[in-house]
């Protein structure tokens, strides 16, 4: 009796506010039976929405992910606290201008686009050997240094002058923090600003639409089809093996890059060095990723149902 393939794919959580990203993980692994499963860009505790989640060997093409996300986060003018958001110490209140939505864009034109952001105290960001978190945590005060990010869009939502909340869609690249963003608004202002609530909307390819909650998943209904692990790789480049290669491919020997399909990127060049390419078999399923070589060759990273 052939035994059935163990499984493959993704699975896009609409993560609860209280529950960190491992924790989600671990109850995933209860649900489905599987050690394998791996989450893809951790969330805060206090923050909801898309946790893409890779089980069995999906999880080895995590890094192959694209790594934009967005977020509709809410930003409370007025405080400063220790955290940069609403979990951490009131340290300040200040007087909050008058503002109106016109107001409140020209200040956010400044945050589009190529900036520097300086992390929260409480981050996951490593000075001298540890995270900064953990000192912040022991009451340290850290210079962190500004980092270079990328928020692609940034819109004003909502402006509320009763309560001094702002809602503010954004697109970025990873490793923005959305609480930066709100302290800088809020300084660049002179009233100080802290995030009052966040839901991330897209991950990793992966959006809100496609994906299933905590609760939905332990409540004895079936459970929810895999994603197909090719989906949140359609945006790089693509070789399809004959029948021919398939052999050679499972052995671990490079292929000529000469058959690579872009239809996404149509200037693709074979002689940059080191570009992931997605390897398809003869069937059209993943057969695994390659990189880039010298000589116009592929060479094998990961190779799924390799030989020996």
């Amino acid at each position: 009796m052939t035994a059935s393939p163990s499984p493959c794919g993704f699975l896009v959580l609409d993560k609860p506010a209280g529950l960190t990203s491992h924790a989600c993980v671990a109850r995933v692994r209860r649900c489905y039976g599987l050690k394998r499963v791996g989450h893809g860009g951790t969330l805060d505790p206090a923050v909801t929405g898309v946790l893409p989640l890779a089980l069995g060997a999906a999880t080895r093409l995590l890094p192959y992910l694209p790594s934009g996300k967005a977020y509709r986060g809410v930003i409370q003018l007025g405080w400063r606290t220790s955290s940069d958001d609403l979990s951490g110490e009131l340290l300040e209140r200040r007087p909050v201008p008058a503002l109106s939505h016109d107001d409140l864009d020209a200040c956010l034109e400044r945050f589009r686009g190529s900036i520097l952001q300086q992390p929260p105290q409480v981050s996951a960001v490593h000075v001298d050997g540890e995270r900064a978190y953990v000192r912040a945590r022991r009451g340290e005060t850290m210079e962190l240094a500004a980092r270079p990010v990328q928020i692609d869009a940034l819109e004003l939502l909502s402006w509320e002058p009763a309560s001094q909340q702002l809602e503010l869609a954004v697109r970025c690249s990873a490793g923005t923090y959305i609480r930066s963003l709100a302290r800088d608004l809020g300084n660049a202002l002179g009233c100080g600003g802290t995030l009052a609530s966040l839901r991330r909307t897209e991950a990793l390819g992966f959006s809100l639409s496609g994906s299933v909650s905590l609760e939905a998943l332990e409540s004895g209904a079936p459970l929810p089809a895999l994603d197909n692990p090719l989906q949140p790789l359609r945006h790089l480049p693509s070789r399809q093996l004959d029948a021919a290669d398939l052999a050679g491919w499972r052995c671990g020997r490079s292929l000529c890059a000469s058959a690579v399909s872009s239809p996404d990127r149509p200037g693709f060049d074979p002689s940059v060095l080191d570009q992931p390419v997605v390897i398809l078999d003869p069937q059209g399923h993943l057969a695994g990723m390659a990189r880039t070589a010298p000589g116009g060759r592929l060479q094998p990273r990961l190779v799924f149902d390799a030989a020996g």
